[in-house]
Formats: structure tokens, sequence, C-alpha cells
């Protein structure tokens, strides 16, 4: 694969050159080896294998080994400096290039990619998006609206980046930050003006967003995820809050909150004067009106009452996999169309015209174009003739498999028959806690549940599995349907096709659009929606679709 095909490699093809005395004037950093006035930098990395000649190498102490032990690497490939801390310029020793020295190197280490490449993001507008679920499908939705308005576009994602229309895989959500600051680089070069990203909370504690000025940003909702990094609910929120805090060096200019849960609307109730959005009240007939008790009163911190958001969602008519409603704002109303279920995309979508209309683009504009999008491995339809429909997402937490659950609920009550498959299990080396949890939320909708292997990572696959299996078996037997457990994915996909007859449903949920299963440090092919399609290329019995399925038209 070429080097430019990796998101971590895109560079300008002419980078600014700056002088190593800069760096150290930015940096308050010392040298261990002398430095000469002719040393120019002309970009930064922290992957020796990927260093180009004229990089300074960022030597950082890691989890397991420090940066500085392949120095020496760095340098035969081109690194014409390096910066590091005092037990890495230790390590490194003399070599023929300068070491800058700087305790807490990962702190600056944003500031000092910015610099490196010119400051791009100052040069963009960025608009940021964070929060538990919906990230990718709103930034796809942010994306089609700024391109609506004639902007040029770039995407950052799980999924993808999008750099002037050519498409590349993600290898994370949020790069580091020396790929970052190389990535807006390369994109002012190609006349990228406006760029949408997914923002982490990783990526936000870790500091990998450092130096990148946000035009806009964007919260969706938190639920439980990640709690194997943070060190509770209130750290994972702290993170998720570094994007709007106004003594937050990245807090965006604009902030744009969804108040549909109670962390939305405690986060809005810090700010100073945030567009917020809601969609409390905006339900299909015939749907419940009475959420949960949160929804319908205030919390000590938030505003007093979330009808009087900045943006408000209403009239939802859903028809299939098809979905509008009318979009409240400040200027009036407009009509949003979408081609993707759920109510939680409604609030996706919502969110995403009040995110454009914040970055300067009128909404008017922007929400036709949201009827457009579709979300590879969000509420992906395969179909191969069957007279059922078969769908892969990616939720792969609790609310989002609850959320993904009883939209095909609905789906199968509108019309008026049907049972519910759904396939799914749990990833290794992460969050334990939210395996039961993931396993009753799964359970609490399904006439079938197969709990299946994820990406077991490092773990013993059939423990992660018994942890699923105990939480759909907490459910009363009344609540739930019938629940096996399978530990080969592909043969439990087959499974559940084999069991489905006209009208039904198949979720296989978890993995989406992910192309391998991670098994002891082995990333194996392995795609859900290629699965899908040879299971139910090698059913004999079903060839003709019926209307019931093709009515459910989704990505």
């Amino acid at each position: 694969m070429p080097a430019q095909s990796s998101p971590h490699a895109l560079r300008p093809n002419t980078p600014p050159s700056t002088s190593l005395q800069a760096l150290l004037d930015l940096t308050g950093a010392t040298v261990a080896t002398p430095v000469t006035t002719e040393t120019i930098v002309t970009g930064i990395e922290q992957r020796s294998n990927a260093v180009r000649s004229g990089d300074l190498f960022a030597a950082l102490p890691g989890a397991n080994s420090h940066g500085a032990r392949f120095a020496a690497d760095a340098i035969a490939r081109g690194a014409v400096a390096v910066f590091t801390d005092a037990a890495g310029a230790a390590l490194i020793g003399e070599v023929a290039v300068p070491v800058l020295v700087r305790e807490q190197p990962r702190a600056v280490l944003g500031e000092l990619s910015a610099e490196i490449y010119g400051h791009p993001s100052d040069r963009l507008r960025i608009v940021g998006i964070t929060g538990t679920s919906g990230k990718t499908t709103t930034s796809y939705l942010v994306e089609a609206g700024l391109a609506a308005a004639g902007l040029s576009t770039g995407l950052i994602g799980t999924i993808e980046t999008r750099i002037g229309g050519r498409r590349v895989p993600s290898a994370l959500t949020t790069p580091e930050a020396p790929q970052l600051h190389a990535m807006f680089a390369a994109m002012v070069e190609q006349g990228v003006q406006a760029v949408v990203m997914e923002v982490s909370s990783h990526a936000l504690a870790l500091g990998r967003v450092d130096g990148v000025r946000f035009a806009v940003g964007a919260f969706t909702n938190l639920s439980q995820d990640h709690l194997d990094f943070h060190a509770d609910f209130e750290d994972y929120f702290a993170a998720k809050r570094k994007l709007f805090e106004a003594d937050s060096p990245i807090a965006a200019r604009t902030a744009v909150i969804c108040v549909d849960d109670e962390w939305g609307t405690r986060l809005a109730g810090e700010l100073t004067a945030p567009v917020t959005v809601s969609t409390v009240g905006a339900v299909p007939s015939g749907a419940a009106t009475e959420g949960p008790a949160w929804s319908r009163s205030a919390t000590s911190s938030g505003p007093a009452d979330r009808r009087a958001a900045t943006w408000q969602a209403g009239d939802v008519q859903a028809t299939g996999g098809a979905q509008e409603f009318t979009a409240a704002g400040p200027d009036g109303e407009l009509t949003v169309r979408l081609r993707l279920p759920g109510r939680y995309n409604v609030a996706n979508a919502l969110l995403a015209v009040a995110t454009c209309a914040a970055a300067g683009v009128d909404p008017a504009v922007a929400a036709p174009a949201l009827a457009t999008v579709d979300v590879p491995g969000r509420m992906q339809r395969v179909e191969r003739g069957q007279d059922f429909l078969a769908v892969v997402d990616y939720a792969h937490k609790p609310a989002a498999v609850e959320s993904v659950v009883a939209t095909l609920r609905g789906h199968l009550t509108e019309v008026g028959h049907g049972r519910l498959a759904v396939v799914v299990g749990a990833g290794g080396d992460r969050d334990a806690a939210k395996r039961p949890l993931m396993g009753a939320a799964a359970a609490r909708g399904a006439d079938l549940l197969i709990v299946t292997d994820d990406n077991p990572r490092t773990e013993d696959p059939a423990a992660i599995r018994a942890a699923v299996v105990a939480g759909a078996h907490e459910l009363p037997a009344t609540d739930r349907g019938e629940i096996r457990e399978i530990g080969d994915r592909a043969a439990a996909i087959a499974a559940a096709i084999a069991w489905a007859r006209s009208g039904d449903v198949v979720l296989i949920a978890g993995k989406g659009h992910e192309a391998g299963q991670e098994i002891q440090g082995v990333k194996h092919p392995f795609d859900d929606r290629e699965v899908v399609a040879a299971a139910l290329e090698a059913l004999q019995t079903r060839h003709s679709p019926q209307t019931d399925s093709e009515d459910l038209t989704v990505s």
C-alpha cells in the first residue's frame, strides 16, 4: 500500500520550514546536544518507521516502552532532531543530531505539531463532534450539509478519512497530534475549506487534538462506554467537556449541545450561551410520549425546560426506514428528511442542522442534503433476495444496542408481524461492566438472542460471552425470548439467518463497518456484511423479497 494511502501518512506536498530555534522557544526545551542555526524542520513524527527526511522525531514515554529506544532508527531515516524527556535523552546518549529535552513532552506535542505545519486549523472551519453514540452518523450528516453550501469538505472519523473527495481508512477515531496537523495541512493544500471530525474521549484526554482551533463543537450524548480507560462517568464526562470549557486551549468558539440526556443538560448548564437541541416530545404518531423522569424535569444545573432549546424537533413521521420531522430553530421551521430510521437519528439530524447553522451555513440549504446520506455499517441493510430483513449495525454499547433494537422492534410493530433475532457479543480488553448490560439490552427486545464473539482481543472469549449471557438471563423469562450461545461469529450469523422466516428481522450488532476480528493480537479478515451476504446466498428456500422488508431502506 502506498504511504499516502495511510491516514497517518497524509502530509502536505510542500510543508512549511521551521527553524529548530523557533521550536525551542515554543516548547521551552533545553538542548542536550548542540543545535545549529541551519537545522530546519519540515515535519514531525512519533513512529520511527514513518519518519521522513527533515522530521523532528518525538520520542515519547509509552506504557510499555520509551520512544527514545527507536531514536537511532528515526535518525537513520532522516530525522534532523529528537524531542524527548530526560529519561529519553539518557537512553539516546550521544547522537549526531540535536536532542531537545522537556519534561512531559506530550503536553506540548499538539502545539508543536501545529507550529511545524503552519497552524493549518486556523485556515479551516473545523467542526468537532463528541459523545458516546452518534458521532459518526452526525459527522456524515454535517459534512453533507456543509458540502451543499458549496464548501470543499474533509472528514476524519471512525470509518474513513476524506480529503477533497479521496477516501482512505481510519486507524483511530482521532489520529495522534502529529498526524492530525499533517492531515489538516494536506487538506489546506488541496483546497479544503471545512473539516468535520469525530473527537473521542481518548483524544481529548490524551491531547491528540491539542493545537486544533475548533470553530464548532457538538455534543451528542453520554452513556456507558470506555470505563476501562476512564475512572468513572465523571472522568468520562470531564474528558468530553474539554472540547467546550472556556479555559481549554481547544475550546470550540461555538458549542452545540443535545440536551436529550442528563449529561447534555448538565453540560449546557455549565456553558455560556450554548446552542441547544432537543427532541424530547418529538415522537412518532402512536408512540409513548412520556420518557424517563429526567426527560420531564430539569436537573439542578441544566435548563429549566428542554422545550426552551434553541432547536427543537417535532412532527416525526416514520415510514419504514425513512422518516421526516420538523426542525424549529431561531429563524423558523424547516422539514428534514432522512434515509436513516430511529429516534436517535432524529437527534443526530437535528444536531447536524444546528451545527451547520453554527458553522455559518443556511439551515435551509443544509437540511435537504441530509436526505442523501448513507452511513456504512450503521443500520446497513444486506439484501440477497431474501423475504426478511437483515441489518448490520455498529451498536457496541448498551444504550446503542437498546436504541437499535427498539427501532427494529418498532418497524415490526408498524408492519404488523414478524420476529426479531439479535446477534451480539462484547469486545475484550475493554469495559467489562457493560457486558451484562449489553446482554440485557439485546434480550429485552429479541425473540432470539445469539451471544457470540466480537473482538475478544487477548481475553478468553468464553468468559466474555458468559458475562453477556448472564446479563440476558437476569431478565425474567416473560421479558425475553430464546437465548443461544455460539462462539464462532460466522456460525452465529448463519444460525440467525437460518432461523428467520418471511417478514422477520435479523440484526447483527457490534462490528458494523469493521473488516477484521481481533483474536490474541491477530486481526483476521471478517466483515459482518460479507458474512451475512454469504449466509443469505447459501439459503436455497427463499428467493422473493417481500414488500415488508423492502419498505425499510436503511444504511
